[in-house]
């Protein structure tokens, strides 16, 4: 007995501390959640952490600066190493698209996943009480998620007064309604049209990554259905539509015209 007493001291059991994390995307959900967990004094092993794959806003960037600087504490800016340009070959040169989102696996989940590693993690996602989607990030058994949006009952107008009350709202939801890639394929038409007038540069770079095939016609393309030019082409038709959409909703203020992102969207892009 004695033996084995020495023995279990000689080698004692290794127990990993478990990790706390905050993905922040650039978006209002996540922004305002590190906020509040700060505000409530929940913050202090928090580890914030954004997941870069070089094709974001301008905004995004400025926006994590001053989110960085409220919450006094490092945002650790993740990434796959390579650029967009580099993954897409390897990907044969299809665009990412609904049903096949490699740009989500290997620029964001997978950095993500390196970076925590084996340890037992928590990781903190911005959902909110009012939002009906589930779903997480990872599927790796050691990162658990928690939803403290949802336990305290905080919905959408809490989180534009929690924005407002400290770092502001991100600039491009003026014409946007999520965070994530310029070139994002979850857009809308509008938002499209939005990103031209707005960052006309970064529309024209989009335009380059979309393709006709020669032999077959088939086109690939951001939008389902149309190339970027064919709906700069149809900015009245589209315009019109939103504006309907959001008087039928009764809408009065942009921060309410913003839709809410459905369950198709990857929550580590788009909270």
């Amino acid at each position: 007995m004695n033996s084995d007493k020495s023995s279990s001291a000689a080698h004692p059991v290794t127990v990993r501390e478990t990790r706390h994390i905050l993905g922040l995307s650039g978006g209002k959900d996540s922004a305002a959640l590190a906020i509040y967990l700060k505000q409530q004094d929940r913050a202090k092993r928090i580890e914030y952490f954004f997941c870069d794959t070089g094709a974001e806003l301008p905004e995004v960037y400025e926006y994590l600066d001053r989110l960085e600087d409220y919450l006094d504490k490092p945002i650790v800016r993740l990434s796959s190493g390579r650029d967009f340009d580099h993954h897409l070959k390897r990907f044969n040169n299809f665009l990412p698209a609904p049903h096949a989102r490699w740009c989500t696996r290997v620029m964001k989940l997978e950095p993500l996943e390196a970076y925590v590693g084996d340890d037992p993690c928590v990781s903190y996602i911005g959902i909110r009480a009012d939002e009906q989607r589930g779903g997480y990030i990872s599927h790796k058994p050691n990162i658990k998620a928690a939803y403290p949006f949802v336990e305290d009952g905080i919905v959408r107008a809490d989180v534009f007064r929690i924005l407002e009350d400290t770092v502001g709202v991100p600039e491009y939801y003026r014409w946007r309604s999520r965070s994530g890639c310029y070139f994002c394929f979850f857009q809308r038409r509008d938002e499209w049209l939005g990103l031209a007038d707005n960052h006309e540069e970064l529309f024209e770079r989009a335009k380059q990554y979309e393709k006709i095939d020669p032999q077959t016609g088939k086109r690939f393309t951001w939008v389902q259905g149309a190339t970027l030019d064919e709906v700069l082409a149809q900015r009245d038709q589209i315009e019109r539509t939103a504006a309907a959409n959001r008087k039928n909703d009764g809408v009065a203020t942009w921060q309410n015209a913003m839709l809410d992102d459905d369950e198709r969207t990857c929550l580590i892009c788009t909270l």
